[in-house]
């Protein structure tokens, strides 16, 4: 690691024990609002000062073997004995540097968001609308193993059993910071139920994850919205009730529509819209500025098209392989039953280090003159 990054813990470290002297002395104490205040900065701090701590321990019982090993006339077998332990100590220090460049790396405010799940059939007919309902499974079976809540909002089915679109929301601790790479393009190879000769078809699907906005952080004027109503319609064109309760919401400025229909009440509809229509306004700009972010930010998030292919699943060879860390898993039949846990920890590893690469880069460049 960089010097110039230990400077900073080393300025940090001297900031975080003045923290503490402040909030014991009585004049804080008094002050609540200061107290609060320089209590989470304090609390903030912890984790990072708290490794960082132990970086410099091992780093001195280091330096006070290496003594012993310097030493004339050091006795042998206690030289020895230093030489071991530095091996040893050598090889914790790298492991808490580890942990301090992960430590660094910002944290993604949306981490501990929930979510919205969008899935649609793209290309391949009723296979990729068959896949589009084995899919939003698959990400069920793993909420419900993750202790998530899941509620589909809505969705449009072929009637032979697969959704040409499903929308769900995903409630629970980090959902968003587990599944937000999931968004682009599942392909699937597999021989279709109907395909006499046997071929193997390839279908598509893309995912959107969307995290969840609160009405605080995206202001929706009135003014800016059209609201339609409409009676709602089941498969086939069959009506399910007699009232018109279906909403169709207009973003006139940003051009985005939400239709809901399957609540009874308008009023449900129209909640369920407005959720919706939050989490995709609050992604566009989200993705407006990531455009003129870093590039090692752009990196983490992809390219932001939803056409980019991610994934493929082949049903015959019994594999899923995701593209974009170049890894490929024979547990296709676990993965679909809400097994991701090995795939979505080796995403996340893969993007966090391509971050602390990143971070690595900058801090070297700031160092120049």
């Amino acid at each position: 690691m960089k010097n110039n990054i230990f400077d900073k813990l080393g300025t940090t470290l001297v900031h975080y024990n003045e923290l503490g002297e402040l909030l014991s002395q009585k004049e804080t104490i008094a002050n609540q609002n200061e107290f609060r205040r320089l209590s989470k900065e304090y609390s903030s701090l912890t984790d990072i000062v708290q490794i960082y701590k132990r970086y410099l321990s091992l780093k001195g019982e280091i330096a006070s073997n290496r003594e012993i090993i310097e030493e004339k006339g050091a006795d042998k077998e206690l030289v020895a004995m230093a030489e071991d332990e530095v091996k040893i100590l050598t090889k914790d220090l790298k492991s808490v540097e580890e942990e301090i460049k992960v430590a660094l790396i910002p944290k993604d405010p949306d981490d501990e968001k929930n979510i919205i799940l969008e899935i649609r059939a793209g290309t391949g007919g009723d296979e990729a609308s068959l896949f589009a309902a084995e899919i939003f499974r698959m990400y069920s079976k793993y909420a419900e193993m993750k202790g998530w809540k899941i509620e589909v909002m809505g969705s449009t089915d072929t009637g032979k059993g697969g959704v040409k679109e499903i929308i769900g929301s995903i409630s629970g601790k980090g959902v968003y910071k587990f599944l937000k790479y999931e968004s682009g393009t599942h392909r699937v190879q597999r021989v279709p139920e109907t395909e006499a000769s046997g071929r193997i078809h390839t279908s598509a699907i893309t995912v959107a994850i969307l995290p969840e906005a609160e009405e605080v952080e995206v202001n929706i004027r009135p003014e800016d919205i059209r609201y339609d109503v409409f009676r709602s319609g089941g498969a086939g064109g069959q009506s399910v009730n007699t009232t018109d309760s279906g909403v169709r919401l207009t973003h006139m400025p940003s051009g985005i529509v939400i239709s809901m229909q399957d609540e009874k009440s308008q009023h449900k509809n129209k909640d369920k819209a407005m959720k919706i229509l939050r989490a995709k306004l609050y992604d566009k700009y989200q993705r407006e500025q990531d455009d003129d972010r870093a590039k090692f930010r752009k990196d983490q998030v992809g390219s932001g098209d939803r056409s980019e292919k991610i994934r493929t699943y082949n049903f015959p060879q019994g594999r899923v392989t995701d593209h974009r860390v170049g890894l490929t898993l024979y547990k296709l039949e676990q993965v679909m039953n809400g097994d991701l846990h090995e795939l979505l920890e080796k995403i996340m590893l893969f993007y966090q280090t391509k971050l602390i690469e990143s971070a690595d880069a900058v801090a070297v460049n700031s160092g120049k003159k």
